[in-house]
């Protein structure tokens, strides 16, 4: 069975981040969050696998330790 991957999987993570950050420049808060929206909808779209999808919902919903 699939398992969310946890450790770093994206090949160059600033550059993406750039493209993230570009993406969002200009918009208002409102915009912002229907991009980001948009976005997580065609990523989980693309996973497709319930199980790994609602593991990524529990990770992020976690408060990260301080």
């Amino acid at each position: 069975m699939p398992q969310l991957t946890l450790t770093a999987n994206i090949p160059d993570p600033d550059d993406f981040y750039e493209a993230l950050l570009a993406a969002h420049q200009g918009l208002s808060k409102a915009e912002s969050d229907a991009l980001n929206a948009r976005l997580i909808l065609l990523l989980a779209n693309h996973i497709g696998d319930p199980d790994i999808l609602r593991e990524a919902l529990e990770q992020a919903s976690r408060k990260p330790a301080s």
